[in-house]
């Protein structure tokens, strides 16, 4: 017997459906897709690059000291009668400031005077009353302390950049949020055979009543001053095959592969000598995996660097 299949209306429907979508399989948007991939886009950070001034410096460490420090000795042995000053004092020229009584058992004389051969501040009285003092044994010692200045000195390889009138800036461990302006007042005519250095001598431009003497310093001598320079974060540049390149943004919103001649680098701070122009936009972060022409998106815009320095 026959027998017909009866295929509900609704399935009939159904199934043709599906065998028109089998049959554009491979033919619609999808495989065209495929065909044409989208091209990656590149979440950046930027900055712009900036034409002013640079500084650059040698660090140099040192201990500071009065402009003029005096021993002062008795003209003759014996015992400290009497000390007429301690340490802090102000004396003047020619000032008594002690007594030295040179009796022997069986022999009595006159106590000796001791006098400052300067005028200046007691910054030292190592003896007591009583105590035995001899003609190479000091006293005290007076400094002139309103004068002060740093005692340094330069590693060799560096001796031909550093010559007097240099400006300085000075940091102390007592104010690490203040720095005090000083200029190069001395330069030895010879090195030290031994330890290899220029000693130089760093004389404040103001006299500070915070700067003591003893003090430990830290200072910046300038060496050079570049005005006009054309400058940008030292991250910006990466090195690549060719050379020292950095990624400059276009109008497109693509970055050109920029190659650079780079120049002194100063606190993370690079001149650019050759290769970039100021105002234009250079990524900073992100540029990794970029290549000439990507495409970018710019996430964040970072303030450039200020067109004078910041170090004075």
């Amino acid at each position: 017997m026959n027998r017909k299949r009866y295929i509900p209306k609704g399935g009939l429907i159904a199934l043709i459906i599906l065998l028109l979508l089998a049959s554009c399989q491979g033919k619609g948007p999808g495989a065209q897709g495929a065909a044409e991939e989208e091209e990656t886009l590149f979440a950046v950070n930027v900055t712009k690059a900036v034409q002013g001034q640079l500084y650059d410096y040698l660090e140099v460490n040192g201990d500071i000291v009065a402009q003029s420090s005096v021993d002062i000795y008795a003209d003759t042995s014996g015992k400290l009668f009497r000390l007429n000053v301690a340490v802090g004092d102000y004396v003047y020229k020619d000032q008594v400031i002690a007594e030295v009584d040179p009796s022997r058992p069986g022999q009595t004389f006159a106590t000796s005077p001791v006098k400052s051969p300067i005028s200046g501040t007691i910054t030292r009285v190592p003896s007591d009353i009583g105590a035995s003092i001899s003609t190479a044994v000091p006293v005290a010692t007076v400094s002139k302390v309103d004068s002060l200045e740093i005692k340094t000195g330069v590693a060799e390889r560096y001796i031909a950049r550093v010559r007097k009138g240099q400006e300085a800036l000075v940091e102390l461990e007592a104010y690490p949020q203040q720095r005090f302006k000083a200029f190069v007042s001395e330069v030895s005519p010879v090195v030290d055979p031994v330890t290899r250095t220029l000693a130089v001598t760093l004389a404040f431009r103001d006299q500070d009543r915070r700067i003591k003497a003893g003090m430990f310093a830290k200072a910046k001598i300038i060496v050079e001053n570049r005005q006009n320079v054309i400058k940008i974060p030292a991250e910006c540049m990466i090195q690549r095959q060719e050379g020292n390149t950095v990624f400059v943004v276009t109008a497109e919103s693509r970055v050109e592969a920029r190659r650079i001649v780079p120049g002194i680098l100063i606190d993370q701070k690079l001149e650019v000598v050759e290769g970039l122009r100021a105002g234009e936009t250079v990524v900073i972060r992100g540029q990794t995996l970029l290549e000439d022409q990507a495409k970018v998106r710019i996430i964040d815009e970072i303030p450039g660097l200020e067109e004078a320095d910041s170090i004075l």
